[in-house]
């Protein structure tokens, strides 16, 4: 049975978790965290960024990864079947008559007879029969959650994360829909328990939500499933079991969607790290190589966000020879042209090491990206990792865009990205500016207004539907035990999302007022 998408925002609700005490956040294409600062706006996108790993399938433990790879099961988001489970020949039957009749051979190009191919599939009740047992496994995957949030956050444990250890609400849920169908709606969730002994993740999967597997990844996986049944080798339990395990998984990246996809972050701390990697790099081999001779001397200690940035910048001296896709190369351009007026280039040294350069218009020598200004330092990650890094469907989070930059460029930057979300990429940003809620609320006014009324308009093909745009407030308790975080809608009157940059204004101007009052008065 083929069907079509209709997929929803997902919900991550957070409890007790670091510096947050309660938050329910829908994830967009376009999600913008504000509020003032320690309020939580990192931490929630560190824990955003870990979930992607985990459900993108990058914190594998060696151990799953070795009973992955005798599944046949290769890369990816993985779940190992319990290993009691007992198919009878009829289900193993129905397993591969299923997928014969109704997946593309990855072999042709042509559609099995009486097929189309759809942007989902749904499992029939035969096999979702079968499947149901499997994802109720998901907890034997707890430890690679527990180490992937520990290393994103570069704490020892995750219990330190917990701000109130005795309070029994402690954890976060994603929670979602993936059908409008009456009698089918019922929502799924994933749920997380931080205890003393680590991250604990069980799942809630209603019997009447249908199960359905995407088609991106269905051609690889299933190569090797294909070519033991074009040798009448598949009426064999264990192999049947690890395609379970297959569709499983594909189930499981099918619900919670975008979390499925790669993620990329980028820290408020990138022009430094720009500048200073080849030394910091330098500094944490020499740090380890003492480590021996001096027991006493303590490993230099990177959290996960900053510890993949560092790496992927070196990995960008290989990244950068590969062929470009043509349509976010576009994106990188326009970055480069319409805010640096020039272009970022990354190039090899002899032992493959990355070094940046950037060349301003109309010169003929390159700059050392340490001598250009930090708003190109600070740009210059975002303009290579749209040209060498992120692919359609990749989320890409970038703390405090409005660094370094004049308000001008703020809201300059601000529509290139909405042009990237408009391309495909999905975009969470951290923000302290009121320029940057002024231009979204732009964007997305803009998109009300008739494509022939535009005329004029400064960039009128940029805009962002309501639904594409999440705006989330992060507030302080009036009783000190952590922040709360809710939606903010676009004010149409005050033409922003309003985040209380208007009482600071209002404030300012009083003072003025009380100043001048003064003075006047003698």
């Amino acid at each position: 049975m083929t069907t079509t998408s209709n997929a929803k925002p997902l919900e991550l609700t957070v409890s007790n978790f670091g510096p947050i005490a309660e938050a329910s956040i829908d994830l967009r294409p376009m999600s913008v965290f504000v509020g003032p600062s320690n309020t939580g706006k990192s931490y929630t996108a560190a824990l955003i960024y870990a979930l992607h790993r985990f459900f993108n399938g990058y914190s594998v433990s060696v151990e799953h990864r070795r009973v992955h790879a005798r599944s046949f099961w290769p890369g990816g988001f993985s779940i190992v079947p319990p290993r009691d489970l007992n198919l009878s020949e009829r289900d193993i039957a129905s397993i591969y008559n299923w997928m014969n009749e109704t997946l593309p051979d990855p072999l042709s190009n042509e559609t099995p007879p009486d097929t189309e191919i759809a942007d989902h599939y749904e499992l029939p009740e035969s096999i979702a029969v079968l499947v149901r047992p499997v994802l109720n496994s998901i907890a034997h995957l707890s430890g690679d959650l527990d180490s992937e949030i520990v290393r994103c956050f570069g704490v020892e444990k995750t219990k330190n994360l917990v701000r109130y250890p005795d309070s029994g609400g402690t954890g976060f849920s994603l929670r979602g829909n993936i059908s409008t169908e009456t009698g089918r709606n019922s929502p799924f969730e994933y749920s997380v328990t931080v205890t003393e002994q680590g991250a604990k993740i069980d799942t809630s999967i209603p019997h009447t939500m249908p199960l359905r597997i995407g088609p991106n990844s269905i051609s690889i996986k299933y190569l090797p499933m294909r070519l033991l049944a074009s040798q009448a080798q598949l009426v064999n339990n264990n192999l049947a079991i690890a395609l379970l395990g297959g569709l499983a998984s594909d189930i499981v990246s099918d619900t919670v969607g975008p979390l499925a996809r790669p993620a990329h972050y980028l820290p408020a701390d990138r022009a430094g790290v720009m500048h200073a990697h080849q030394v910091a790099v330098r500094g944490l081999i020499a740090g380890a190589s003492r480590t021996a001779l001096r027991p006493d001397s303590p490993m230099p200690v990177l959290s996960g966000v900053l510890g993949d940035f560092m790496e992927q910048l070196v990995a960008l001296a290989d990244s950068s020879r590969r062929e470009q896709d043509e349509d976010y190369d576009h994106l990188a351009q326009n970055l480069e042209q319409t805010l640096l007026r020039g272009a970022v280039r990354v190039e090899q040294s002899p032992i493959n090491y990355p070094s940046f350069v950037f060349q301003p218009n109309g010169w003929k020598r390159d700059l050392p990206l340490m001598n250009a200004s930090s708003m190109v330092s600070e740009l210059a990650p975002v303009v290579l990792y749209l040209r060498h890094v992120v692919q359609p469907g990749d989320l890409l989070i970038i703390e405090e865009p409005e660094s370094h930059l004049h308000p001008a460029m703020q809201v300059e930057f601000i529509r290139q990205l909405a042009a990237a979300v408009q391309s495909g990429v999905r975009i969470l940003i951290t923000t302290h500016s009121e320029w940057v809620l002024e231009e979204l609320a732009n964007l997305v006014r803009l998109s009300e207004l008739p494509e022939e009324r535009r005329d004029g308009i400064d960039d009128e093909d940029i805009v962002l539907s309501p639904d594409q745009v999440g705006a989330w407030f992060f507030e302080p308790s009036s009783e000190g035990n952590g922040s709360t975080v809710r939606g903010i809608a676009l004010d149409t009157e005050s033409a922003t999302f309003p985040a209380g940059f208007g009482l600071v204004t209002e404030a300012l101007y009083n003072r003025w007022s009380e100043i001048s009052t003064r003075i006047e008065e003698g």
